[in-house]
């Protein structure tokens, strides 16, 4: 299967249902609420799968893109998407390996977007939103997406973040958080 993305960009998949990649409407949706915000930001891909998500973000200007992902197969797929739409003045890089511990890694650095995206029953949302929140990865005036389904779902409450934003697209939800003084 062939995904395309921001200047009708070809990506590659992995077959099979081993990552889901994020449809076509999200990530435009994601973009719109975000645009102007994504030349120069630095982004965190958690859940990475084929890294549509964060391929787009280096299309649209993004300095740095870091992926996390644990499939070694989907890693090498993101790194030879990155690879074909990065600039030479932009820098990523794909992390392998459990989202928790791959955070933990990333302590000390931040991000002004993080797009979060795994499989939605994994019950991944509350350790790793509480990890972002500890490890700071999050910038004072960043903001973080998550996808989830649209049904059966209930927000993590992290101290010191809010909900800015929540928007459904079908059967796929969206919901925003960002710091608070």
């Amino acid at each position: 299967m062939t995904l395309r993305i921001y200047g009708n960009r070809q990506l590659k998949t992995i077959p099979g249902k081993d990552t889901r990649p994020t449809s076509a409407r999200v990530r435009q949706a994601v973009f719109n609420i975000w645009q102007g915000k994504i030349p120069g930001c630095r982004w965190l891909d958690l859940c990475a799968g084929t890294g549509s998500m964060g391929a787009e973000a280096l299309c649209r200007g993004a300095s740095l893109v870091v992926g996390i992902e644990q499939s070694s197969r989907a890693c090498n797929i993101i790194q030879e998407n990155w690879q074909r739409v990065a600039h030479a003045d932009q820098e990523w890089k794909v992390l392998r390996g459990n989202v928790l511990q791959q955070l933990k890694t990333l302590s000390g650095k931040q991000f002004d977007r993080i797009y979060f995206d795994p499989p939605y029953a994994s019950g991944l949302y509350q350790p790793v939103l509480e990890a972002i929140a500890q490890y700071q990865l999050l910038d004072s005036e960043g903001e973080i997406a998550a996808e989830h389904s649209s049904q059966d779902w209930t927000p993590p409450v992290i101290p010191n973040w809010e909900i800015c934003r929540q928007k459904a697209y079908g059967s796929i939800a969206l919901t925003f958080y960002n710091a608070v003084e």
